[in-house]
Formats: C-alpha cells, structure tokens, sequence
C-alpha cells in the first residue's frame, strides 16, 4: 500500500464518518510554571499551606502554630472527661513501657536504666510534635536488634561500655536527625523502598536470631550471638512478671543461689548526654551508618502504626509531620541518654484498646515511668534476667506472621522471594546485609518493570465500542487491517528499545498471520496510560513511523496525554508525525474512521475500474 495513498485516504474520511474529536494539545505554560506544578505534586501532594490562603496575618501565625504543634489545635478543647479516658490508657500502657524498656535496652547490649530513660523523655516530645492520637512512644525491638549488633561488631559493650553507649546516643542523633529532615524536606517517600514483604521477612528472621539469643537467660548459656526482638504483648502480664519474680527472689536471697538478676540500677531522671554525643574519630562512619538504618526502621514501623489506627477511628495523620515529630524525638532523647525510639505496634494497640482519646496518653505513661525511676528502681535490682529473656521471646514470637508470607505467596512469587531473602539474610548473613540484599532485589524489580513495561494487543468486545486485551478478553475479536496496541508505562530511555523491537516484532507476526485477502494497514497505539515521555522516547516514534512507511503502514496514536503530546509537538517541527487527521480519543474513534476511509478508497478505486472497462 502506497503510503501517500494512505494519508489522503485518512483526510478524506473526516467527512463521510461521523464525528471525531479531536486530541487537543494542553494549554501552554511556560517552563517556570511546569517545573513549579511538578516540584509541587512531587513534595507537597497534600498542599499544607491551602488552609493559609485568604487568612489574615494574625490568623496564619495562629495557623502556623498549629501546623508545627499540633497539640496547640485539640489543647485549648481538652476536657475532664477526655482526661480519664487518656489516664487509663496511659497507666495501661506504662505497665508494658517498664519491662519492655528495661528488656529492649538489653537487646541493644545498654544498660537496662537506659531503656526506662527512652520511656520517658520521647513520649513528652512527641504528645508536642505529633499528630496521631493512638501512638505510644518507646524503644521497640527492630531498632534495639539493629543497634546492639551493629555497634557490638565494632565495639564490645562489655570490655569498653562507656564507647558503646557514647556511640549509641550519637547514632540516636543521626537517626533523629536522618528522620526530621526527610519530613522537613517532605522525602518520605523513601522508607516506601522497605516494602511489606521486606519488612515480614525481616522481623520473621529477626525474630528468630532474638528467641535464640534469649538461650543465654533461659538456659544460662553464657557464649551466644546477639540481636534483636519486636511487639510487645498486649496485657500487663509483663509487669506482673517483673514483679512477682523479683518479690520471690528478693525474698529466697536468688543471687546466693546462683540466679542471674539486672543488679543495682541507678535512681533518678535522665540526666544529660550531650557530652557523650561523638562527632569525630574513627566511629563516625559507623554511628552514621547505624543511625540511618535504624532511623529508617523505626520510621516505617512508627509511620505505618499511626496509619494503621488513624484509618481504624477514621481521622488522619500527617506522615511528614510524624517524621518531624519522630526526628527531634530522637535528637532530644540522644541528648537525654536515650537510645532510638518511635511508636511501638504493641503500646499503639494497647493504646488504642484502653480508650486512648489524645496524646495526653503518653504524658501520663511518662509521669508514671517518671515516678518509677525516682522512687522504685532499688526494688528492680533483683528482677531475675530469664524473665526479661521470656518477655523479649514472648513479645518477638509475634513477628513470625506466616499468614502475612502466605498471602504474599498468593498474590505475588516474587515479593515471596523477596521476603524469604530478608528472612534468610538476616539469619545466616547479617541484620544490614540481609536487608540491604532484599531492599537491592525490590529496586531490581522496580528497573525491571521500568525497562520492561507492559504492552498488549487489544481487540474488540463484539457489539460494543469497547476494545480490551485479547489475552484478558477472550471474546474480544481482532480488527481485519488494523494491529491495536497498548502502551502501560511511561517511555523514556530504559525502554525504548524493548518497545521498539516488541512492537516490530508483533507487525511481523500479524503479517505472517494475516489473511491473503487483507494486508495491515494500520498500527493504533493506545496511550492512556503513558504518563511521561523523556528526549530518548521521542526517537522511539520517528523510528517506528520511518519503519511503518516503508512496510505502507501508518502509524496512528490515540489519547497521547498533556504532557506527551505536548513533547510530541514540539519535537514533530516538520508535521510528520503528530497531525489532527491520526490523532483520536478513542479506539473505537480511530478504527471508525479509518475504516471508513479504507471502504472510500475501495469504492472509488472499484468505480474507477469500472469506468476503464466501459470505455474499452
């Protein structure tokens, strides 16, 4: 087929078809406004100063405010009655915070006073900063596992305690400090990269290196490697725990007969490690480093908690200002003798149960483990260290949720791999490597998704408008002349090629399928859902045009967006490729049309030969 042939017939069938809208090119906007809009979308999706448009000077201070303290908007509406229902729950939840503190700190290789520190400070920090009413604040079990046995490859928290704990605050700074900046430059979208698959495998793992860690108190093994545990339970049974066996062995003399207790623990409110904090030598890469990791681990476990209880009682939380709220958490704590904390699975649901209504319930839980580190810590210096050991065991069981793998095996092989290769690494490898290995397989499927983008064949739902995937479809009916594809992804240099080569490659499987009687006149790309198109994905389109004319196949586009179509025109100088007469809305639209025009051309061509043989 002659393709001048082509293109008159296409102009010609405007007017014997019905009416075809045309695709409109986007209105223009200059470069300024478009980088503007983008940097926008991409770092202010929920447009926080909206509520600042149209107000007055003394009101947007007053906003202000309250954006950067949220207690400052439910504060001023505090009730008596609110007031019970937030002191229960947060006695509730200071019944877990006492053993958890002391058992996680010594799963981070601290000592155990340092646990109750991190349960006090944090929670006051937060009730200030942050925006969820469920969350209880605390050390948790993930970012006390990744601490202890990061620190602990470098520097032995027995020979040389003091470094260790130096190095632990000051990784609790860049974690703090790691977690406030991505939510004061609204990056957030980083810790999406430890999906959920990553994270099940991970705790999975973790949870299991923890339980046997805990051998050590149980059985009295003194030689075992060391790392962490997670959710804490959801009773006070801990407590009653921690109480009862120190009462017992306090009154049979324990230490005498050989059982292992925490010893004399210091009284007091934290005091302040400031001066501890390490920003030079040869530690700083790795307090660095210790910190990054942790504070993205307790982020994502702190964002996801509030998240998850926001969406229960149906109220929202603002994830960069928890970031906020969870960074300065941190760098005050580091300066307080506290290690990493966020908001705990365990409290947060604890929380929640016992009828929390504000954050006023973490203040509570702060006063309460207040009180205790001022008036009962010589009694904690007999609780007994198997069950402490119990308690972390208890509490990290939890993280084993082999529903969770299942279902990730139903819905998805490859995040299935993914997961079991966190679970896998973390045990047999390292807790940084084993992650870092699963995070590195997730990005390896996210370029394989980009460089290898979705793209079908679509045909005709018989007596319908509609075209859909022939492989989806199976009642859909291909079009005699037309090849209908479409394009799932956006086009830009990593995939150009596959595009390129795949398509080339079903024109010749149509060719060698097509039927004597008809040839393929027509390649229609559907391009709803390409939603960006680079330099290097321009050239995908005057190569395949080159290659279409040279077969008498034209190339027809339908529904370029905006932003293609705007590129598209601006690299089209010549009206080569991107004219009004093969660009339409529809499928339906273009094939209508173009079907009409090749019926045209048929029947002048039939007259025409009929007028040459009358006349001879």
């Amino acid at each position: 087929m002659d393709p001048n042939n082509a293109t008159s017939m296409h102009s010609h069938c405007v007017d014997i078809t019905m009416e075809v809208h045309q695709v409109v090119p986007p209105p223009y906007k200059s470069t300024l406004h478009k980088f503007k809009a983008r940097l926008k979308e991409t770092f202010f999706p929920d447009d926080p100063l909206r509520q600042f448009q149209g107000q007055s000077l003394n009101r947007k201070l007053i906003l202000g405010a309250q954006y950067v303290f949220p207690i400052l908007q439910w504060g001023p509406n505090y009730t008596l009655k609110l007031f019970k229902s937030d002191l229960v729950s947060g006695l509730t939840i200071a019944s877990l915070a006492i053993p958890q503190g002391i058992s996680y700190a010594k799963l981070a290789n601290l000592p155990p006073i340092v646990g109750l520190y991190s349960s006090f400070v944090p929670p006051l920090v937060y009730a200030v900063l942050g925006s969820s009413r469920d969350l209880a604040v605390g050390p948790v079990s993930i970012a006390s596992l990744v601490m202890g046995s990061m620190l602990r490859q470098e520097v032995s928290p027995t020979l040389d305690p003091i470094l260790f704990l130096q190095l632990a605050f000051t990784s609790t700074f860049f974690a703090g400090l790691f977690q406030a900046s991505l939510g004061i430059l609204r990056l957030g979208f980083i810790i999406d990269f430890l999906s959920k698959a990553i994270l099940i495998g991970f705790m999975a793992g973790a949870a299991i290196i923890v339980s046997l860690q805990q051998l050590k108190s149980l059985l009295g093994i003194t030689h075992f490697t060391n790392q962490m545990g997670l959710v804490p339970v959801m009773t006070g049974a801990p407590l009653v725990s921690v109480i009862i066996s120190t009462l017992l062995v306090f009154a049979i003399k324990g230490q005498k007969h050989g059982i292992s207790v925490i010893g004399k623990l210091q009284e007091g409110i934290n005091p302040p490690s400031w001066n501890m904090l390490r920003f030079h030598g040869t530690y700083l890469g790795l307090v660095m480093k210790t910190g990054l990791i942790t504070g993205i681990l307790s982020l994502t476990e702190g964002i996801a908690v509030g998240r998850t209880f926001a969406a229960l009682r149906n109220y929202k939380v603002d994830g960069n200002k928890e970031m906020i709220a969870i960074g300065f958490m941190n760098v005050i704590g580091s300066s307080t003798s506290c290690y990493v904390t966020t908001g705990a699975f365990s409290r947060s649901a604890v929380n929640n149960n016992a009828g929390a209504k504000t954050a006023v319930s973490n203040i509570v839980m702060s006063v309460t483990v207040m009180v205790t580190l001022l008036f009962v810590m010589p009694l904690f210096q007999y609780t007994p260290n198997v069950v402490l050991g119990a308690i972390i065991v208890t509490a990290v069981i939890g993280l084993i949720d082999i529903p969770a793998a299942l279902q990730i095996w139903r819905i998805d092989k490859f995040d299935f791999i993914v997961m079991l290769v966190a679970f896998f690494g973390v045990i047999f490898i390292s807790v940084q490597l084993g992650l870092a290995i699963a995070v590195g397989l997730s990005t390896f499927k996210i370029l394989l998704q980009i460089t290898r983008p979705k793209i079908v064949m679509l045909g005709k739902i018989p007596g319908t408008d509609i075209y859909r995937n022939l492989d989806q479809y199976k009642e859909a009916e291909r079009i005699p002349g037309f090849l209908i594809l479409s394009i799932e992804a956006p086009i830009n240099f990593a995939n150009i090629t596959y595009l390129n080569e795949r398509t080339l490659r079903w024109i010749e499987e149509e060719e060698d399928n097509i039927k004597e009687h008809s040839n393929l006149r027509f390649i229609i790309l559907e391009m709803s859902a390409v939603s960006a198109i680079d330099t290097s994905g321009i050239s995908l389109f005057r190569e395949l045009k080159s290659t279409l004319e040279k077969k008498g196949v034209e190339l027809v586009l339908v529904n370029p967006l905006a932003e293609v179509i705007e590129k598209l025109k601006k690299a089209d100088k010549d009206n080569d490729f991107i004219r009004a007469d093969n660009l339409f809305l529809t499928v339906g639209e273009a094939v209508a049309s173009l079907s009409s025009a090749m019926k045209s051309q048929s029947s002048t061509m039939t007259e025409g030969a009929q007028t040459i043989v009358a006349h001879y």
